[in-house]
């Protein structure tokens, strides 16, 4: 069985099975290979049980960071042009687009007009992106969720309330 051995002025010996499913053996400077070989060989059906539960969640994290970065791509590709069509129907320009990771709210637009999507809006429909960013474009002229902002998002999508209704499944 491979391992690492990371030797610190530390006094006790642990095993750790990394993200990557590594075997990592963390040991005092003083002991000997012999001492971390033993340790290891008592320890053995410990590692045999959790080295197929790291090597599960590694599959599990790499399928999901693949998703990730294909959700990354696409909001790229997607929300710019799209700012960009409402932005001159409705006549208001952000200062800025950028796509984050935010997890809490699919967009926001700061006080100096800077717009932010998050890319996990792309895995809902196209008509709730283009809510989203109808949305936040609305901002630009009523930094606040008003009777006047609404308005201004239903003159430019009178089926608002359906598409916003998308976000919440």
């Amino acid at each position: 069985m491979d391992y690492t051995v990371k030797r610190s002025n530390r006094r006790t010996v642990g095993l750790e099975i990394t993200n990557n499913c590594e075997i990592i053996v963390r040991a005092p400077i003083r002991i000997s290979d012999k001492e971390i070989a033993d340790f290891v060989c008592k320890y053995r059906g410990w590692i045999d049980k959790k080295l197929p539960e790291a090597e599960k969640r590694a599959e599990k994290s790499k399928a999901i960071s693949e998703k990730e970065d294909e959700l990354r791509r696409a909001a790229r590709e997607v929300i710019p042009p799209l700012v960009e069509r409402y932005s001159k129907l409705m006549g208001l320009r952000p200062s800025s687009v950028k796509i984050t990771s935010a997890e809490k709210r699919f967009g926001s637009c700061s006080g100096k007009n800077a717009l932010c999507f998050s890319w996990r809006l792309m895995a809902y429909p196209t008509k709730a992106i283009e809510y989203v960013v109808v949305h936040e474009l609305a901002h630009i002229k009523h930094h606040n969720h008003s009777a006047k902002f609404y308005a201004l998002v239903e003159k430019y999508m009178p089926d608002y309330k359906k598409r916003r209704a998308m976000l919440k499944n």
